[in-house]
């Protein structure tokens, strides 16, 4: 084969340069067949190619994100963009400004609070620079309902720019959210002395002060409630007293009263702590019924203390217990009892007394902010096993 110098130097017969000519095309068909059989490896597989060319600065929808590979075409743009020996400091905050901006359009707010952040950190000292990225992030915090610092934010731009109208509405958008109500009149009155037909500020002004006169009437009656209520809780304290209430759950030192020993701990009687009744004379409590052979109980969460114990028995068994079988609780065949905790005694029920009476007798002591009684048959196996359960005493 000859080489280029000698294919220039050389006089060819016409039939040697047929000759040569067909050679190269037989060279040329050969290399585009051995390029069809195999495969070229360097492209972009045909399954990945939109991937591939989102990849592309040129192309890309959406910037990278932490950790992704980056183009280096991409690299270099933002190094263009960002680096401090390219742009002076104005051009660095105008750029996190536009990346602000450009989140915000997509509702990225706490993106857009982290490019405005970027661009304070540039040192930018142009005052108005600064109240535009003041301005902005203000509009992305309130949109995230970060009122007070949406406030503060836009009170910072009108320090740079005072006559910055969209600043001071936002403001008194804020302050009207956090009900500051004095300040909210304030910037409105302000909007209204530079254009006094501004619908919005005047709508605002209106909403304001409707909200500051249904506060503080809430305010008053909230006020009154909490009045009533340490009156009320002043004299159940006093009821309670005067009865000698005594609490087998209280802590040594501690107040004789607290709601902590009036809130009921059985389940079904949790909302019904005693309380007075509506002449604020009659002590009102939630009691529970143990029947320690069955592991049940009965909850009357308003028993009066003025019931006889005769009468509360009768109400328990105006229907046979569910699982009494042998028809062995009834009125005339139970005893009550309650037991004395701090002695380890229990005590007998006298059917005639009231619930007053029994509560204030010296072994009584309210057992999670309720009363509580055992109910056993009597003279029977189950009312001995009862007594000798915990090695009890039993005091007539």
């Amino acid at each position: 084969m000859f080489s280029e110098e000698e294919i220039a130097k050389k006089e060819w017969t016409e039939e040697e340069r047929l000759e040569l000519a067909a050679k190269l095309d037989a060279d040329l068909d050969a290399y585009i067949d051995g390029l069809e059989k195999k495969r070229y490896e360097e492209g972009w597989p045909e399954d990945r190619w939109r991937e591939e060319m989102d990849k592309h600065p040129f192309f890309m929808k959406k910037a990278p994100q932490p950790g992704d590979e980056v183009h280096p075409m991409f690299e270099g743009l933002q190094k263009l963009k960002y680096d401090p020996e390219e742009n002076t400091a104005e051009d660095l905050a105008l750029n996190y400004k536009e990346d602000g901006n450009f989140y915000m359009k997509h509702k990225k707010y706490r993106m857009a609070i982290y490019s405005f952040n970027e661009g304070f950190k540039t040192k930018c000292e142009k005052p108005e620079v600064l109240a535009v990225l003041y301005n902005n992030r203000s509009a992305a915090h309130f949109f995230l309902k970060n009122y007070r610092s949406s406030l503060e934010d836009a009170q910072k731009a009108l320090e740079y720019k005072p006559d910055y109208s969209k600043s001071r509405w936002r403001a008194a958008q804020c302050a009207f959210e956090l009900e500051r109500f004095d300040l909210c009149s304030q910037i409105c009155d302000e909007i209204l002395e530079n254009d006094a037909d501004d619908k919005n500020a005047q709508e605002l002004l209106k909403n304001n002060k409707l909200r500051k006169l249904e506060k503080e009437r809430n305010e008053r009656k909230e006020a009154i409630e909490k009045k009533k209520k340490a009156q009320y809780y002043h004299r159940l304290c006093n009821a309670l007293e005067e009865r000698k209430v005594k609490y087998d759950d209280q802590q040594p030192g501690k107040e004789i009263v607290n709601e902590e020993l009036l809130k009921p701990k059985f389940l079904p009687l949790e909302d019904y702590p005693v309380h007075l009744d509506e002449d604020n004379k009659t002590l009102i409590w939630p009691a529970a019924f143990s029947y320690p052979e069955y592991l049940y109980s009965d909850f009357q969460q308003n028993l009066s203390e003025e019931a006889r114990m005769s009468d509360v028995v009768d109400s328990l068994f105006a229907e046979p217990l569910p699982q009494d079988n042998t028809n062995s609780y009834r009125p005339d065949t139970v005893n009550v009892y309650y037991e004395n905790r701090k002695v380890g005694c229990v005590h007998k029920v006298d059917l005639h007394k009231t619930i007053k009476q029994i509560v204030k007798e010296k072994g009584f002591f309210v057992t999670g902010g309720s009363l509580l009684f055992y109910i056993v048959p009597k003279d029977t196996r189950v009312e001995q096993e009862f007594l000798h359960a915990e090695r009890r005493c039993f005091l007539k």
